[in-house]
């Protein structure tokens, strides 16, 4: 008997915790007249590690990360290359030390990402799939 009349809220708060549970799905985007129609995975590690900063095309890649602190910028480098975000941070320190290269432009929001990308024909990032639109061009998604 307690069991049916506490059913119903049982499942409203099952409803509730689903909806805040709601995973963000990275892309990778660049400005839609970019020119380019995919880059590999390679592609897109070698860009965002600074081992080259050019598309394809031979046009410079400008590569953006999200925040420090923001949610999506660990889950792009854990499905990216498999590492948090204390061993990109290591990774980074050590080649801005040794003088090879420089990180992406940090942005201080999601929103300064997908200006960025917006004004610059040859930025690159990533932002959650929901926040695409005809501005932007996704160039490599992330398969299950």
């Amino acid at each position: 008997m307690i069991i049916h009349r506490q059913l119903p809220a049982l499942l409203a708060l099952l409803a509730l915790l689903a909806t805040f549970h709601a995973v963000a799905e990275p892309v990778v985007v660049v400005n839609a007249s970019n020119g380019i129609e995919r880059l590999s995975r390679d592609e897109v590690i070698n860009i965002f590690l600074g081992r080259y900063r050019q598309f394809p095309s031979g046009l410079a890649a400008l590569p953006i990360d999200q925040p420090a602190d923001h949610p999506l910028k660990a889950q792009f480098y854990q499905k990216l290359v498999n590492k948090d975000l204390a061993e990109i941070n290591a990774y980074w320190a050590r080649l801005i030390f040794s003088g090879r290269t420089s990180p992406p432009r940090q942005a201080t929001s999601e929103m300064e990402v997908v200006e960025w990308l917006v004004r610059n024909r040859g930025a690159i990032g990533y932002v959650d799939h929901s926040k695409v639109d005809a501005r932007l061009k996704i160039v490599m998604e992330f398969t299950p």
